[in-house]
């Protein structure tokens, strides 16, 4: 696996994370975030491959966490 599929497996297991540790579901986060449902979904069901950064950052947001604080974990040490 390279370096980019390691990033986005990272990506993809931390969102679940905190959206499990939130308890909030992939619809809840779509809506807060302003995000369609099917663009992040279709990320963590690997039917596409990544996300832009604004999109990452938007989905941050509707996490309730900074994007620092989405990557201060160590999935991505």
């Amino acid at each position: 696996m390279n370096n980019k599929n390691n990033l986005s497996e990272a990506i993809r297991q931390r969102i679940k994370d905190l959206a499990k540790e939130k308890n909030l579901s992939i619809r809840k986060i779509s809506i807060l975030s302003g995000i369609p449902y099917s663009t992040i979904s279709s990320f963590l069901i690997k039917r596409c491959s990544s996300l832009t950064v604004a999109t990452l950052y938007k989905i941050c947001e509707g996490l309730g966490v900074s994007i620092i604080d989405f990557f201060n974990d160590d999935l991505f040490n």
